[in-house]
């Protein structure tokens, strides 16, 4: 993950290589400018121009031309263009470990999967819903965005998956539950999130429709592992 990123987010690194100002100012570099303001101007500078020109039809020079930085500057926060996208998921998907192991280890693994799923989104609300839920349809093409945000999301799965291993064991059956409950709860949270944008002003907070979603996945699946025999736990 880049330094760039915690800024582009921000989220400040746990170590001490950047400055801050003595009166609570923005982080800055050794040049003094905020990090932020990069890669806030690049992602409005994008998502104008994917408006204007559809997504397929702009390039990362035009994004930076029209920002005012350079090619490389773009660089040092995305990997590529269609990570402009994802800046407010991936925050909240970089929250989503400390999450889980935040929960109680002695709550059934599903409800502690779940809690920390809702504890992860609250980086989002109201007032900054992820542009990508509400504009996609207007950019154009979007079969390499899709594909994008879903490499981001089978990562979690992954993660989930393995939390739940962790609480139940990892043999053949438990790491089958693990899996399918892992995609599983990714599918919930796509359902949710998208809900949740298209409900407009009358949107509220994330979280409830996360829970409504999960909880008919959370309940099946923990009533699955506790129907499990002692010994394949």
């Amino acid at each position: 993950m880049r330094e760039s990123q915690f800024f582009c987010w921000g989220i400040q690194p746990s170590y001490n290589k950047w400055t801050q100002s003595i009166k609570g100012g923005p982080l800055t570099n050794a040049r003094g400018r905020p990090h932020a303001s990069s890669c806030e101007m690049l992602q409005e500078a994008a998502f104008d121009l994917f408006l204007e020109n559809g997504y397929a039809g702009t390039t990362v020079a035009q994004i930076t031309q029209r920002a005012g930085v350079s090619r490389a500057t773009f660089f040092n926060y995305f990997s590529a263009k269609s990570d402009v996208f994802w800046i407010d998921l991936d925050d909240v998907l970089a929250r989503l470990p400390d999450a889980l192991a935040a929960t109680d280890a002695r709550a059934p693994v599903m409800q502690a999967m779940c809690s920390a799923i809702v504890a992860a989104s609250t980086a989002l609300g109201p007032a900054k819903v992820p542009w990508a839920l509400t504009h996609l349809t207007l950019v154009g093409d979007i079969g390499e965005l899709q594909s994008s945000a879903m490499s981001r999301l089978a990562s979690q799965a992954r993660v989930l998956s393995e939390f739940i291993t962790t609480r139940i064991g990892g043999d053949a059956e438990s790491a089958l539950i693990a899996r399918s409950a892992s995609f599983g709860a990714i599918g919930a949270v796509i359902a949710a999130a998208q809900t949740w944008a298209d409900a407009s002003t009358k949107r509220g907070e994330l979280g409830p429709y996360l829970s409504a979603a999960l909880a008919p996945l959370c309940h099946g699946v923990q009533a699955a592992i506790d129907a499990m025999p002692p010994g394949e736990l």
